[in-house]
């Protein structure tokens, strides 16, 4: 004989463990996205700054 309540019960559970895991994925893939893009910066930053002679440096007054 089946059990309404544990059937209930269990699916609210499902939805809820549907949820946690949609909102987790969504943060890996920010997170992801963000250390790509800022990996992606290093490297253009890296090549296009090399060629380029260094920022000359101001004297301070007194």
């Amino acid at each position: 004989m089946k059990n309404p309540f544990l059937s209930m019960w269990l699916s609210g559970a499902n939805t809820v463990a549907g949820s946690v895991r949609g909102h987790a994925t969504a943060a890996a893939r920010r997170q992801t996205k963000t250390a790509t893009r800022r990996s992606q910066k290093q490297v253009a930053d890296f090549w296009t700054a090399a060629p380029t002679p260094p920022k000359a440096t101001r004297k301070k007054r007194r």
